[in-house]
């Protein structure tokens, strides 16, 4: 409220006041006004001026100043305290409306991967109820703090060993987002058995074997050049079997009859990042490489950035036009999508159309 605003308001207010001098009782100013004064509104200020205008100040009736003081009170009292009700519900409806609930519960798996916590750290923004599947559910405090249970439940397990998967990790789950993955050369990330093979191709018939049919999507994270794994130049990353094994994956979901939609990043970029610190997930950026390429057929070749990726997993959750669909995405520069839904469903739309 301006200045000006605000100063006429007074002296409207300080007229009210020097017609009600000539009463025996003191009056008080109407409860609504001073708890709400901060926040007046322009229907506020028509009150005003409405009832003020048909009270006269004129010397001729001034010996029925009193009775019309009282009636004024009672006017603007009633006026006002309608329009803080009326104002207070509005601002109740739509605070309701900026956080809306959602009815979603989406399990994640790899959630404390380099995708998987970004994709974790959307979906709490976004206020969608998440589940995590972690071999350390320890993890999950580290990189996303204390949250409330009903909002992030977090299970112990193992995706590649079916005894893990109980039932009950899957009660009431709508939406899954799987983003596991390891090296693709041998690395300290493959002790403990944590080959291609066991996560990309075991790991992943195990969790989508013991899925229940009433799930509405499956979002998996695969691999650009996965349909070229015996050329050049992707036999070579496919030496030890990544791309294969990511396929074989790929294979077995689609033919499981549960809805899907995967996504093939190109060479991931951005992250993963290690500061175990949420609001540095949510803050995090593409840089410049925020503009989004989406493509079919295993054709592109380039970057993506690991939150276009993560983004690309939670908008995929329930756009018709992504059902039963494979995509690639890369990261270029420019200005991307960013979280807003409509902009990625014209991007999906526009890769199917191709």
């Amino acid at each position: 409220m301006t200045l000006e605003l605000f100063c006429g308001i007074v002296r409207v207010v300080l007229c009210c006041v020097s017609s009600f001098m000539a009463s025996s009782t003191t009056p008080t100013l109407p409860l609504a006004f001073p708890q709400r004064h901060h926040s007046v509104s322009h229907r506020q200020v028509l009150f005003f001026a409405k009832f003020s205008n048909k009270v006269s100040l004129s010397s001729s009736v001034a010996s029925k100043r009193s009775c019309k003081s009282k009636c004024f009170y009672a006017k603007v009292q009633n006026a006002l305290n309608e329009e803080a009700v009326e104002t207070q519900s509005s601002e109740l409806e739509e605070d309701t409306q900026s956080t809306p609930s959602s009815s979603k519960l989406v399990l994640v798996v790899g959630g404390s991967g380099g995708v998987g916590q970004l994709v974790v750290a959307s979906l709490l923004q976004q206020n969608i109820k998440s589940r995590l599947i972690l071999r350390n559910p320890e993890k999950a405090t580290e990189l996303f703090g204390e949250q409330d249970k009903e909002k992030l439940q977090v299970f112990k397990g193992d995706t590649r060993k079916q005894e893990d998967l109980d039932p009950s990790i899957f009660e009431g789950v709508t939406h899954v987002i799987c983003c596991t993955g390891t090296t693709a050369f041998p690395s300290r990330r493959w002790d403990d058995d944590n080959t291609p093979e066991r996560v990309d191709w075991v790991g992943l018939k195990n969790l989508v074997s013991a899925l229940p049919s009433s799930v509405k999507r499956v979002v998996l994270v695969s691999s650009i050049g996965v349909t070229k794994f015996n050329e050049l130049p992707w036999s070579i990353m496919n030496l030890f079997g990544v791309l294969k094994y990511k396929k074989m994956g790929e294979d077995f979901l689609r033919n499981s009859g549960l809805p899907f939609t995967i996504i093939r990043p190109g060479r991931l970029t951005d992250g993963p990042y290690t500061s175990y610190d949420l609001n540095t997930l949510l803050k995090a950026t593409a840089g410049q490489r925020r503009a989004v390429l989406i493509g079919q057929g295993d054709k592109l070749v380039g970057e993506a950035s690991r939150i276009v990726v993560a983004e690309a997993c939670v908008q995929a959750l329930d756009l018709e036009v992504t059902e039963n669909q494979v995509y690639e995405v890369n990261s270029v520069e420019g200005e991307g999508p960013g979280n807003e839904a409509k902009k990625w469903q014209e991007l999906f739309e526009a890769a199917n159309s191709r």
